[in-house]
């Protein structure tokens, strides 16, 4: 028999643009309502990348469970998620789930499409291809076959252009109709609450993200990169590297550009992730969104910032209040 909606457990999602707060509002929603925060991230499940992800120190499921020679899929983190959930529901706590990884969040809720297992001889030829010829290139065959996947992927991510282009050869259907199929949500024995945490300035955000990139820097995230490198030389092309931040140090490192250009790329390439996710975010339905002013206290609708700024109504206190006040 299938449960009410008020019978299942609850999950949350906690997710937002790179650099909004949301591990913070995470943890303390962990803590007030006794839960146990799940990482929604594809650079935080990666050993060793700890500066450039803002790997953080409260305690988190899925982070640190790969080597960064190893490939991590969405249909992986969907598999280990519903693992922890299951386990954290368990102990009768409540799982939170917390990251920009938006293909995962979609993965996680809305499913995957049934479509061909990863073909581990294919993947070695399409690399070997990349090598002599670099991704760019692999990107306009894909482009060829599939053109709605192609313009979903930049030109670099290897992983993505490797799997959609495995996909396509191995059944002769592009990925982007093997998603158009609709699968059963992973979650549907869960309670799902969703909420969005962004600043409502995106200037805000922009200034955000440049100061966290630069306390990066000041941790020593050009070290991090460098030993990375040397410890993963050898091993060819590493998927972990090309998250934002690596792969620009990496061009520094190569001598292809001055640590201060790229730096500049970083913040750059940072901020065009935080538009990517805000773009993804923007199509959800049951979102409900944490609009944040300078100071951190959230705006409501149609309310000026300065109005907000009068009241001691936080990302915490507001997303507390809503989970209260929902009638889901």
């Amino acid at each position: 028999m299938a449960l009410r909606e008020t019978q299942k457990p609850l999950m949350l999602c906690i997710t937002g643009p790179t650099a909004a707060g949301k591990t913070d509002l995470a943890v303390g929603l962990a803590e007030a309502l006794g839960g146990e925060l799940i990482s929604v991230d594809s650079t935080l499940v990666y050993r060793g990348l700890d500066i450039g992800s803002a790997k953080p120190d409260y305690p988190h499921h899925l982070v640190d469970i790969r080597d960064p020679t190893e490939s991590y899929s969405a249909a992986d983190f969907v598999q280990d998620a519903l693992r922890a959930a299951a386990d954290i529901v368990g102990r009768g706590r409540v799982p939170i789930l917390v990251g920009g990884t938006m293909l995962y969040f979609r993965a996680l809720l809305d499913g995957l499409a049934p479509m061909p297992a990863a073909d581990p001889q294919l993947r070695v030829s399409l690399a070997a291809e990349a090598a002599a010829q670099g991704w760019p290139a692999l990107h306009a065959r894909l482009a060829e076959v599939d053109p709605t996947s192609a313009a979903a992927i930049h030109p670099h991510h290897s992983q993505r252009i490797s799997r959609a282009l495995e996909v396509f050869i191995s059944s002769g259907v592009p990925l982007s109709v093997w998603h158009e199929q609709a699968p059963e949500s992973p979650v549907r024995d869960y309670r799902v609450q969703q909420l969005a945490l962004c600043p409502r300035d995106r200037g805000v955000l922009h200034r955000r993200i440049a100061l966290r990139f630069a306390q990066m820097m000041e941790q020593g995230f050009l070290q991090e990169v460098a030993a990375l490198r040397e410890r993963l030389a050898g091993y060819g092309e590493v998927p972990a590297l090309r998250a934002v931040g690596y792969r620009q140090l990496c061009r520094h490192l190569d001598g292809d550009c001055s640590l201060e250009e790229a730096v500049q790329q970083g913040v750059a390439a940072t901020r065009q992730l935080a538009k990517r996710q805000l773009t993804w975010l923007r199509k959800w339905q049951d979102l409900h969104w944490l609009l944040a002013n300078a100071a951190g206290n959230i705006c409501a609708e149609g309310e000026s910032e300065h109005s907000a700024g009068e009241r001691d109504e936080n990302s915490l206190t507001c997303a507390l209040k809503y989970l209260r006040e929902s009638p889901i």
